[in-house]
């Protein structure tokens, strides 16, 4: 039966969601039920899109990339794909009505990591971040406003600055394995080999004015998603203040982490402030 292999893609996605992030894994289990699946698909999907660009060093990256996508398009065009997390993430898309432009904009972005290693320019510095980035946070926002379009271009602004400030920060925190390692340069006007804490506090102030533009939207989002976007913005916030306080020269040889006390510490703070309607 259909449902049975329904399911199976379902706990596919979130093992993937588990297996490759855990805090994240953590901020969606305090989204509501009822909205938790459809964030572990859209979640699963694009980890593995970008696991192809990212990882498989061994393997022919292009053919795997247009492999993938094309059968994306068929599993959004037939409504089933033997790939479960294409059948997963297909069925949140009919489900809440994702916009295709906004996968083509995660798509795109996604191959230029294939063959792009520097983004010279803030507009393709920005587009990158859009494409990667900020149609995540609308694909979810989709799924948190489930079908309400007024309250869906309310918060569409907040939901594209808070993908952005996680991105640039993933992007900060990841320095040395995108430079070294993938030969990869994202921030522009920036000189990765020689960075300073003048160039550092520049982008960390860009990011902080991307935060400050999320939380506006994070107030008013509906009760079922709140709790958990609200988790892992703290968490990304604490990160942020972690790579602030680092040097630069430290943050170019290593990667920022948040421990695991701290993580709990956070969840704990989160949690009594969503409790007592802080938030």
């Amino acid at each position: 039966m259909k449902s049975i292999f329904d399911t199976v893609s379902s706990e596919c996605s979130r093992t993937v969601t588990r297996s490759y992030s855990t805090s994240f894994s953590s901020a969606v289990k305090m989204l509501a039920p009822t909205i938790r699946q459809d964030i572990y698909n859209i979640y699963g999907f694009v980890r593995f899109a970008d696991e192809i660009v990212d990882s498989f060093h061994d393997y022919n990256k292009v053919a795997l990339f247009e492999r993938f996508e094309n059968d994306l398009h068929l599993a959004l065009k037939e409504k089933i794909s033997l790939n479960p997390i294409l059948n997963s993430f297909q069925h949140t898309v009919h489900k809440y009505n994702i916009d295709i432009n906004m996968i083509d904009a995660f798509m795109h972005s996604m191959r230029l990591d294939l063959y792009k290693s520097a983004y010279k320019t803030t507009e393709e510095y920005n587009a990158y971040i859009y494409g990667s980035a900020d149609v995540v946070g609308l694909m979810c926002l989709k799924v948190f406003v489930k079908g309400d379009m007024e309250k869906y271009e309310s918060l569409k602004y907040s939901a594209m600055k808070l993908g952005s400030a996680f991105q640039k920060v993933n992007f900060l925190r990841d320095l040395k394995a995108d430079y070294e390692d993938l030969n990869r340069t994202y921030f522009p006007n920036t000189d990765l080999s020689k960075l300073d804490e003048h160039s550092k506090n520049a982008i960390i102030a860009e990011i902080e004015a991307d935060f400050k533009e999320a939380f506006t939207g994070i107030i008013h989002l509906p009760l079922e998603a709140k709790f958990g976007v609200y988790t892992a913005y703290v968490y990304y916030k604490k990160l942020l203040t972690k790579l602030k306080k680092t040097p630069s020269t430290e943050i170019k040889n290593t990667r920022i982490r948040v421990s695991d006390y701290q993580k709990l510490g956070l969840f704990a703070k989160c949690y009594f402030t969503y409790k007592l309607n802080i938030i």
